[in-house]
C-alpha cells in the first residue's frame, strides 16, 4: 500500500512540474523583433518616391507652355491647302487709306504651304486693315454656289519688327493680339453681308498660332446667301486691330453646305455675264482691337 501512495505522489509531482514549465514559457517575454529594423530602412524609399513625385515649379510649368506653335494640318481632302501653289482666286484689295498694300505668293512654313500676303508696311499700322479677297465661284463652281453655308479657315501672322510691347513692357518679335472679320454681296438685293468675326489670342513667337475662322450665312433662308448667276460671287477675309508689323498667312480654306459635307474645289476660271453688274470691292470701315 505505502508504494503505491509514493508511486501516486511521485507521478502527481511530475505532472505539476511540467504544467509549471508551459506556463512559464507561453509567459516569457518575446524577443525584440526585427519590425525596427525595417521601418527603418523603409524611410528612405519613402523619401525617393516623395522625391520622384515632385512638382515641377509654376516658372518652370510656365517655360514648358510657352512653345511656337505649329501650323494645323487640313482636316478635309476638299480643303484649299495652296500645296499645288495655285492662288489666281485670291487678290489683295486696297481700296482704301487704311487698307494694308502688298503682294500675294505661296510659302512654306513648317512643311506647310500657306497663301502668303507680304505686307509692304507703307500704311500706317493705326487703324490698317489687312484685305484679301477669294472668288467663290471659281472656287467651287457657280452652280455649288448657292449651296454654300459656311466658309472655314486658319489664318496665321508672322511679325516682322519688334514693335509689340508684351505684358512685361518688352519690345518682342511677335504679332501680338489677332483678329478680324469679312463679309460678302450676296443675291438679296446685292447688299453687303457682314460674316461673324473672329479672333485668337495674343501670341509670344514671331509666328503666331492658328486662328480657325468660320463665316456663315445666317440669314440663308431670307435669301441672303449666293445663287448660281452670281460669276462674280466674292468674299473679303480682313485682319484689324494690328499691333505689330507683320505678314497674312491663310490656309486650309474649306466651303461646307447646310449638311456641313465638304463641297469639292473645281478652281476653274468663271466669265463674267455680260448683263451682271460689277460687285462693289468697298467693304464698310472695320473696327479695331479691343
Amino acid at each position: 500500500m505505502k508504494y503505491r501512495n509514493i508511486l501516486a505522489g511521485a507521478m502527481a509531482f511530475a505532472l505539476a512540474a511540467a504544467a509549471a514549465g508551459c506556463s512559464d514559457n507561453n509567459s516569457e517575454p518575446s524577443e525584440p523583433s526585427s519590425a525596427p529594423e525595417t521601418t527603418a530602412a523603409a524611410e528612405p524609399e519613402t523619401t525617393t518616391a516623395e522625391e520622384t513625385t515632385e512638382e515641377p515649379t509654376t516658372e518652370e510649368a510656365t517655360e514648358e507652355e510657352r512653345t511656337q506653335p505649329e501650323p494645323v494640318e487640313a482636316s478635309d481632302p476638299n480643303a484649299v491647302t495652296f500645296d499645288d501653289g495655285e492662288f489666281s482666286f485670291a487678290d489683295v484689295v486696297s481700296d482704301d487709306e487704311q487698307a494694308a498694300v502688298g503682294e500675294l505668293s505661296i510659302e512654306e512654313i513648317m512643311g506647310n504651304n500657306m497663301l502668303k500676303f507680304t505686307d509692304d508696311n507703307s500704311v500706317p499700322l493705326d487703324g490698317k486693315v489687312q484685305k484679301l479677297r477669294f472668288n467663290a465661284a471659281q472656287l467651287v463652281g457657280t452652280e455649288n454656289l448657292p449651296k454654300v453655308r459656311k466658309i472655314e479657315f486658319d489664318l496665321y501672322a508672322v511679325a516682322t519688327a519688334d514693335n509689340f510691347v508684351n505684358e512685361d513692357g518688352e519690345n518682342v518679335t511677335a504679332p501680338g493680339w489677332i483678329g478680324g472679320g469679312g463679309g460678302t454681296v450676296t443675291a438679296k438685293d446685292e447688299k453687303w453681308y457682314d460674316f461673324e468675326e473672329f479672333a485668337g489670342g495674343e501670341y509670344d513667337f514671331p509666328l503666331s498660332g492658328a486662328v480657325h475662322g468660320e463665316f456663315k450665312f445666317l440669314l440663308a433662308d431670307g435669301g441672303v446667301c449666293w445663287s448660281e448667276d452670281m460669276t462674280d460671287a466674292n468674299f473679303l477675309i480682313m485682319r484689324w486691330g494690328i499691333s505689330n508689323e507683320a505678314d497674312l498667312y491663310i490656309d486650309n480654306l474649306t466651303f461646307y453646305d447646310e449638311d456641313g459635307n465638304s463641297i469639292p474645289i473645281v478652281n476653274e476660271p468663271v466669265e463674267a455675264a455680260e448683263s451682271a453688274e460689277e460687285a462693289p470691292e468697298e467693304a464698310p470701315a472695320e473696327e479695331t482691337a479691343e
